[in-house]
């Protein structure tokens, strides 16, 4: 693991010793479990505005997401994307059932 510094306003301080008492957590973990949420739902949202613009199928965005395709059908619903199946999506579809 490295170490980096930042500098955050006063009111996330606050807002991070908060949620450290509420979880009982010290400040590094509590900073390295937000940060792991925050990667995350960035990555989704990235993955899913590729989808959106029909530069990508959905496997090829679940996997830059890092999460699983059937996650991903859940985020679509969650964000109010439409699904598209498209003819890549199909392929990798044939593809996972003869397996």
């Amino acid at each position: 693991m490295r170490t980096i510094s930042v500098r955050l306003p006063e009111e996330y301080i606050e807002e991070i010793e908060e949620a450290c008492k509420l979880e009982g957590m010290d400040k590094g973990a509590m900073l390295r479990k937000l940060i792991d949420v925050a990667l995350k739902e960035y990555r989704i949202k990235r993955a899913l505005e590729q989808y959106r613009e029909g530069k990508t199928s959905l496997w090829k965005a679940a996997s830059m997401a890092k999460i699983t395709y059937r996650e991903a059908l859940v985020e679509l619903k969650k964000r109010n994307i439409p699904f598209q199946y498209e003819r890549e999506d199909l392929e990798m579809d044939i593809r996972w059932a003869l397996k």
